[in-house]
């Protein structure tokens, strides 16, 4: 028997807890670094598996489990959930009003414990170190960040290679891999433009920030549409403009808050250039009596696969499953801070999607055309993955990953 089958050999008996695990999760939804609850599970868990146990950023948590020579591998979940009002109807809802784990969060806590726990069970087939990291505020891309502030480079054994997933739209019983870019960067932007304010009835008195503003707005547009290289992805997104109280009064400023989604760091550089340069030359045309200013926030890295990882972790995935169950996944326009972790310590990763629909139910979407209408997305108030198989082949996937590097039987 493979080190992968003996330490898969005992899931069917531990689904039982995983799934109660996950339910419990789901009920109990917690903001990002507000996940106390939360980490006060994990670190029980992991406490009972075995695992060397540290808290790290506050409310994350590392497990660590040593088990002789080989690399070390690090598998990452994230906790924490969305202000959110759910709509699903499930019998396990949120019991937290105005929060619900509407990202899928909940599977990956439940999935990397059940994954953690096999991994104890079953030392006696692979050698190395197993990392199960819990991250914190995913959701504002903060955890991450937090983590590492917090001497988490230094707390835990350098890992040789990073894990993580992360539960989708897609059917379950799948996982899809792709090498390269699989989400993209993210970065949110405050400009504050200035003005000079006046009586309404005077506008020659003024400068007005609301003009400026709505010139700014449509030159931007330019920026992915002139300023970017056809077949280059790039998205800039005005979601809100603010100025002013009252209809006859000019104010002296205006805010608007953009966002910024691209797959690649030279196209990133480019397109905030080109915001900041836009926005400065329209305030001058303007006549603005202020510098405008640039307050960036709530930024996620690039998600970039290493080619060589993927490649080992795929053909795992396709031994394990088939091929029809492992999909090819396109490039995500979402973003994700767990690329900071295998980067601080400049080790390769792989991050891969994992299915949470009903397979019927987007068999039937996809015969209709429907998918986007009738397949709730990561976010969606009615985003509910199904337990089974998603979280049993969550947990499936974490180990398979592993021990592509950490079994006996591991190649290359």
């Amino acid at each position: 028997m493979s080190g992968h089958e003996t330490v898969l050999a005992g899931l069917a008996a531990e689904l039982d807890w995983i799934r109660d695990t996950y339910v419990d999760l789901h009920r109990h939804p917690e903001l990002s670094l507000e996940e106390h609850r939360t980490s006060k599970l994990v670190e029980e868990k992991l406490g009972t598996f075995g695992y060397a146990v540290t808290r790290v950023g506050g409310t994350g948590v590392v497990g660590v489990l040593e088990n002789g020579d080989g690399p070390a591998v690090l598998a990452r979940a994230d906790m924490d959930a969305l202000p959110v009002k759910e709509s699903t109807g499930l019998p396990y809802s949120s019991e937290v009003d105005g929060v619900m784990h509407a990202c899928g969060h909940d599977v990956h806590v439940a999935a990397l414990l059940g994954a953690a726990k096999l991994m104890a069970d079953g030392r006696g087939a692979w050698s190395g170190t197993y990392i199960a990291l819990f991250q914190p505020a995913e959701e504002v891309g903060a955890g991450s960040k937090a983590m590492l502030d917090d001497g988490l480079m230094t707390r835990v054994p350098r890992p040789d290679v990073a894990f993580a997933q992360h539960v989708m739209p897609i059917p379950a019983g799948t996982v899809a891999t792709t090498a390269g870019p699989v989400l993209s960067a993210g970065d949110s932007l405050k400009i504050t433009i200035h003005g000079k304010g006046a009586h309404g009835s005077m506008p020659h008195m003024s400068v007005d920030p609301v003009v400026l503003a709505a010139s700014i707005v449509l030159r931007l547009q330019t920026v992915v549409s002139r300023e970017t290289k056809p077949g280059n992805f790039a998205v800039v997104t005005v979601g809100a403009i603010n100025a002013g109280a009252t209809s006859n009064i000019i104010p002296d400023r205006a805010t608007l808050l953009l966002n910024i989604r691209t797959y690649d760091t030279q196209v990133r550089a480019n397109v905030l250039a080109a915001i900041e340069r836009i926005v400065k030359g329209e305030c001058v045309t303007a006549g603005s009596p202020r510098e405008p200013e640039f307050e960036y926030y709530d930024q996620f890295p690039l998600t970039s696969n290493d080619a060589a990882v993927t490649e080992k972790v795929t053909a795992a995935f396709t031994s394990r499953f088939g091929a029809d169950a492992v999909l090819h996944a396109s490039p995500q326009t979402a973003s994700e801070d767990f690329s900071r972790i295998p980067d601080a310590f400049d080790v390769p990763y792989t991050f891969w999607l994992l299915g949470g629909v009903d397979p019927e139910t987007y068999r039937a979407a996809v015969e209709r055309g429907t998918v986007a209408q009738d397949i709730p997305a990561n976010h969606s108030p009615l985003f509910a993955p199904v337990i089974d198989p998603t979280l049993g082949l969550g947990v499936q996937a974490h180990v398979t990953a592993a021990l592509s590097y950490l079994s006996e039987d591991a190649s290359g």
